[in-house]
């Protein structure tokens, strides 16, 4: 693994459907995503997002 990827800090997101991903902080967050104010290594979002990610169904499909 390079240098760059262990070193980035990233955030966990999540859309308005509950779908929960990982984005790196230092860029601009895409359209129709929010940070979920969880921030790490790649592995400790990971993990977050395993633990509050427990459907992985969208909200639409929950309803």
């Amino acid at each position: 693994m390079s240098e760059i990827a262990v070193e980035t800090a990233y955030q966990v997101v999540v859309n308005n459907e509950e779908q929960y991903s990982l984005w790196p902080v230092d860029r601009a967050l895409p359209a129709g995503w929010r940070a979920e104010g969880t921030t790490g290594t790649r592995q400790e979002c990971l993990d977050r997002i395993a633990v509050v990610w427990t459907d992985m169904r969208p909200l639409s499909a929950r309803a």
